[in-house]
């Protein structure tokens, strides 16, 4: 089971990014996914989670309005379309999945079990 995150970068505000996910090992199709991030010196938070059936998303009140969760079944990968970006949102952003399939997640970093590598977002001036 391998989860590759990809995507970051440096950018300014204002620009926009999309991550990836990409799973190999296994099938998404199945699971909810959700993106986190980590800055330095805070704890990891959840930033979005799309479902495993409709495509229903969550996002966290500090990005809503500006980034869009996506999943591409066919490819195995969800994206995070992230826009007007600010500094606030530098971080290192993770995609991870729950363990069992079929269930409905929410944002807390417990719910989720295997986790990608992590993709550094630095907004910059």
């Amino acid at each position: 089971v391998q989860l590759q995150a990809s995507g970051g970068g440096l950018v300014q505000p204002g620009d926009s990014l999309r991550l990836s996910c990409a799973a190999s090992g296994f099938t998404l199709d199945d699971k909810a996914i959700g993106w986190f991030r980590q800055a330095p010196g805070k704890e990891r938070e959840g930033v979005s989670r799309i479902s495993f059936s409709d495509g229903d998303a969550v996002y966290a009140d500090s990005v809503k309005g500006r980034f869009a969760i996506s999943r591409d079944n066919a490819k195995n990968t969800v994206y995070l379309q992230m826009s007007s970006l600010k500094f606030e949102d530098t971080a290192v952003y993770y995609c991870a999945v729950p363990l069992r399939s079929w269930v409905v997640t929410g944002l807390s970093p417990r719910e989720y079990v295997f986790w990608g590598q992590g993709t550094q977002v630095t907004v910059h001036s």
